[in-house]
């Protein structure tokens, strides 16, 4: 299944939705021996492993963490080869002084901003998605 790459059609048709819960990042230095379907996302960087997972389970490990995040995942397939999107819905928070932190996965786009500005997020992508038609991509 190939993902979409028009950048006006993935604006329009994004669909964020707001995951429950509330998700940390965290280093540890190998994989801790935690069931992998707990765990949103790790990532090997040369200084350690970075995991994102719920807050609730790092309180449980004990594990530091210095942001705490909503999860916002944006519903189209988007193609790893798009160009343009996660520009657009940067610019879009950075007019609103939202920090957007981006992971891509394989069907979609996932956005970790603070909780406090979860819905000022929503607010703005909705509204972006809405003027897209715009967009003179």
């Amino acid at each position: 299944m190939t993902g979409e790459k028009d950048l006006k059609t993935l604006l329009q048709s994004m669909k964020p939705h707001l995951n429950e819960g509330e998700y940390v990042f965290c280093t540890v230095e190998k994989l801790p021996n935690i069931d992998l379907n707990e765990i949103i996302c790790f990532f090997k960087e040369q200084e350690s492993i970075t995991l994102i997972i719920k807050k609730e389970l790092a309180d449980q490990l004990h594990f530091k963490y210095e942001f705490v995040a909503s999860w916002i995942t944006l519903e189209i397939h988007s193609s790893l080869e798009a160009v343009g999107l996660t520009a657009a819905f940067s610019k879009a928070l950075t007019s609103k002084n939202i920090s957007c932190n981006v992971i891509a996965g394989y069907f979609h786009d996932h956005i970790f901003v603070s909780v406090d500005d979860a819905d000022n997020t929503m607010t703005e992508l909705k509204k972006l998605s809405k003027t897209a038609h715009l967009f003179d991509v």
